[in-house]
């Protein structure tokens, strides 16, 4: 997802997006949601979360952080 829709989401909540990264302000909204602030954070790969909106990025942005 790229930053413009992830801003839209951001906005919807009423959260300020200024110049944060994509995985803080992924993380912002997942804990607004009220849910784990996990984006990105999968290094092993592994992730049980499968109906998550952020899965695939989240899992291809772990994978890079872990290498």
């Amino acid at each position: 997802m790229n930053m413009q829709d992830i801003r839209s989401i951001a906005k919807e909540y009423g959260l300020k997006t200024g110049k944060m990264t994509k995985v803080n302000l992924v993380r912002t909204i997942q804990l607004t949601e009220g849910n784990f602030d996990c984006f990105a954070t999968a290094s092993a790969g592994e992730c049980d979360q499968t109906g998550c909106l952020w899965r695939d990025d989240c899992l291809t942005l772990a994978k890079k952080e872990a290498s």
